[in-house]
């Protein structure tokens, strides 16, 4: 009689025929059934074949490469195979002049940022504590010595960023030759960040018989481009709905002016006791802005940037783990590798300019099971990233007013649908600014100000670069006398060209 096959969500860990080292290493983590993708795509990967997986940040992904390879490189020849290695390197050093021997690892992780190069190693590291095997990681922001003495320990598993890779590459401090699994994790957010040139040189080092795993959040024509040049007939696997944010995350929008967005984080996160909360900024100097406001209010709170030194990033992550700051406030690079399966709270202070970024954001909560909430602060200027948003998740984003928020009396807000969405039209105090006015404390009426300079008394130097987008392509920079004594951006020729740049 035929055994009747399980479905996905029958299936546990030992139905996927790991070693009894790895089952006991993850039963120590307290998993005992797989995701959708780990599920998938474990088999495949022990099978040897090449494989294209669709799958969004929480899902699991990347114990779904881990594992495997951890069970494929602890095989009976290990030893073996390390041995010949390190007598081969002996030989070789013989006759070279290089100081050190070479490391030749058998596995190469590329990510896209350091915190995802940590996150993976930790990972190799959990599941492969009682396995003989070895493991590093190698970024940019930190001095590349320790590495090399890393390296030498002859290392199995090698997860890096494209660009130090290249560095040790090139110092002939590591050996590619020997590379016998290739994982692209994260290949859409590499792509974004133009590490497409630095793929295929370090492609180019790698021996040609080899597996390949390509892992992506979402799927566009450079993805399955890349996956053309990369994989060979690959099995595919689509953890997630693609280009879908998780079911798990509860989405909302609060139109809002720019002005006020920072007033109004502050009163959710108070008026809603949220105790752990990542929010995303565009840019490194916005985020430390943030971060310095919202501890102004009495917030605890930090930034994590690429400015900031891996030490401080290290720091950063790990108070925001353990309660002892209440705010995240970090980039869109640097928030990659981030993995709190429980994080409640993910804020949008201000939209991506791309959708897949809204996705990777909002990933951040709503993992492992648990549901999550995700907040977006949206000022009119950016209704047209939101609405190319809508249109790449598939669903319209619940617009939600806020009717308790009372901004400060010292600031002036011209009449916009942003405020109106905030504010209960029935509020007394504020009803005449539906009216095409603001109204200041002393009680008068000031002439309405043309919105983009409120722009430009508020986004600062790295928001300035809104200021600019308009149909009149002759609007000027504002002058900064027009503010008076007020301590507001200058918008000279000079720090607009420096405060314009983008991380």
């Amino acid at each position: 009689m035929l055994k009747k096959l399980k479905t996905i969500e029958e299936m546990s860990f030992k139905d996927l025929n790991l070693s009894e080292n790895l089952m006991k290493a993850v039963a120590d983590a307290g998993y005992e059934n797989p995701t959708a993708v780990q599920a998938k795509s474990i088999p495949i990967v022990l099978s040897g074949k090449d494989l294209l997986a669709g799958a969004q940040t929480g899902t699991g992904k990347t114990a779904a490469f881990t594992l495997p390879i951890l069970h494929m490189l602890s095989g009976k020849d290990t030893a073996e195979i390390k041995d010949k290695t390190y007598k081969n390197d002996r030989q070789e050093r013989k006759f070279s002049t290089a100081s050190a021997l070479k490391s030749k690892p058998r596995c190469l992780v590329l990510v896209p940022t350091r915190e995802l190069a940590v996150q993976v190693e930790e990972s190799v590291k959990t599941y492969g504590k009682y396995l003989p095997l070895k493991s590093t990681s190698v970024f940019g922001g930190m001095s590349i010595v320790p590495q090399i003495k890393a390296l030498r320990r002859n290392v199995d598993i090698l997860v890096a960023t494209p660009g130090r890779l290249l560095d040790h590459a090139g110092q002939k401090t590591v050996d590619l030759s020997g590379i016998e699994i290739l994982v692209l994790d994260e290949a859409d957010r590499m792509l974004d960040m133009g590490f497409i040139v630095d793929i295929k040189k370090i492609i180019a080092l790698l021996p040609k018989q080899r597996q390949n795993l390509l892992f992506s959040a979402t799927f566009s024509e450079r993805i399955k481009s890349l996956s053309e040049f990369v994989l060979r007939n690959p099995a595919f696997v689509q953890g997630e709905k693609q280009n879908a944010a998780s079911e798990l995350v509860d989405q909302s929008v609060h139109m809002v002016s720019q002005k006020l967005k920072s007033h109004l984080l502050s009163h959710l996160i108070k008026h809603h006791k949220w105790e752990q909360v990542l929010i995303f900024t565009r840019t490194k100097n916005g985020a430390n802005r943030l971060a310095d406001k919202l501890a102004a209010d009495g917030i605890s709170a930090t930034a994590i940037h690429g400015n900031k030194s891996q030490p401080a990033r290290i720091k950063a992550l790990n108070q925001f783990k353990d309660g002892s700051v209440t705010a995240l406030v970090a980039t869109d690079v640097a928030s990659r590798g981030i993995d709190i399966d429980r994080l409640p709270y993910v804020v949008n202070f201000e939209l991506p300019n791309a959708a897949e970024d809204y996705v990777h954001r909002i990933g951040r909560t709503g993992r492992a099971g648990v549901s999550g909430k995700a907040v977006s602060l949206v000022d009119r200027e950016e209704m047209r990233f939101l609405k190319e948003i809508e249109r790449f998740i598939k669903r319209e984003i619940p617009r939600v007013a806020f009717d308790s928020f009372v901004p400060p009396a010292n600031i002036n807000i011209a009449a916009s649908p942003d405020n109106a969405a905030v504010f209960h039209k029935n509020h007394n105090n504020y009803e005449g600014r539906f009216k095409g006015r603001t109204r200041t404390t002393q009680g008068k009426t000031p002439a309405k100000k043309n919105r983009f300079n409120i722009c430009a008394e508020t986004d600062g130097s790295e928001g300035s670069k809104n200021l600019f987008r308009s149909k009149n392509s002759s609007l000027k920079p504002l002058n900064s006398s027009r503010f008076g004594n007020s301590k507001k951006q200058n918008f000279s020729k000079n720090s607009f060209s420096k405060s314009a740049k983008v991380k």
